[in-house]
C-alpha cells in the first residue's frame, strides 16, 4: 500500500470517529491488522462472554483466532453445535453475551452503520443485548452516503456472500442485485444504526487495509 493512500486511510479515520462520537459511539483505528487484533483483545475482559456474528473481517484480520486462543472467556461458537436446537440456544444466548463481536456491511462518512441480514440475528444484535459490540471495519466499507452503502451491499457484499455461502440467489449467479424474493434470499432486513442510544456501547476498529466483502 503507497504511504499515500495509507495517509487517507488516517485523515478518513479522523473523520470518521469524529462522526461516530457525535452519534454516541467510540471509534479507533488501526493501521493493520496485528494492531486491530491488539486493541480487540484489550476490549474484551476476562471472565466475560463473547459472541460474535458471521464475518470474513473477523477471519481475515486475525480477531476471530485470537477469541478462540483465550482461555479465560466462555466464546459461544455455533460451529460446535451439534443440533438444530443448540444451534438455535446458541443464537439466543449471544443476545446476552458481555461482548459481541461483528463487522460492519457499511459505514459512511458521517458515522452511519449500514447492515443487510438474511437470519437477522446480527443486526438484532446490534440494536438490543449485548452489553458491548466490538465492530472491525476494513476502510474498503466506507462510504460518502446511505444510499452507496447500500448499493454496495446489494452490489459488492451481497453476491459475494452468495458464493461463499453456496446460495442459490440470482446475485449469487450474475454478481449484482436483482432485488429478489428467492428462498434464500440474504437481504430480509436492513438496518441503518444512525446512533446508539446508550453511550460508547458500541466500538468502531477501523483497520487501514481491506477486509471482508
Amino acid at each position: 500500500m503507497s504511504e499515500i493512500l495509507k495517509k487517507n486511510y488516517e485523515n478518513q479515520a479522523k473523520t470518521v470517529i469524529k462522526a461516530l462520537e457525535k452519534r454516541n459511539m467510540k471509534g479507533y483505528y488501526c493501521p493493520d491488522c496485528a494492531s486491530a487484533v491488539k486493541l480487540a483483545d484489550e476490549l474484551v475482559p476476562t471472565n466475560t462472554t463473547v459472541a460474535f456474528g458471521g464475518s470474513m473481517t473477523l477471519s481475515e484480520s486475525g480477531v476471530m483466532d485470537m477469541l478462540k486462543s483465550r482461555e479465560d472467556i466462555r466464546l459461544i461458537d455455533r460451529s460446535k453445535a451439534k443440533t438444530p436446537e443448540e444451534t438455535k440456544q446458541m443464537y439466543r444466548d449471544a443476545f446476552s453475551s458481555d461482548v459481541y463481536f461483528m463487522s460492519t456491511n457499511a459505514i459512511t462518512l458521517d458515522g452511519e452503520l449500514i447492515n443487510i441480514d438474511g437470519n437477522g440475528n446480527r443486526v438484532a444484535a446490534l440494536i438490543y443485548g449485548p452489553d458491548k459490540i466490538v465492530m472491525v471495519v476494513g476502510m474498503n466499507k466506507l462510504v460518502s452516503t446511505v444510499e452507496d452503502a447500500v448499493n454496495r451491499v446489494r452490489d459488492i457484499a451481497a453476491p459475494a456472500n452468495g458464493v461463499r455461502l453456496n446460495k442459490q440467489t440470482p446475485c449469487a449467479a450474475t454478481g449484482c442485485c436483482h432485488d429478489c424474493l428467492s428462498p434464500e434470499c440474504m437481504c430480509s432486513h436492513t438496518v441503518i444504526t444512525r446512533r446508539c442510544y446508550t453511550a460508547d456501547r458500541i466500538h468502531v476498529i477501523l483497520v487501514g487495509e481491506s477486509l471482508g466483502y
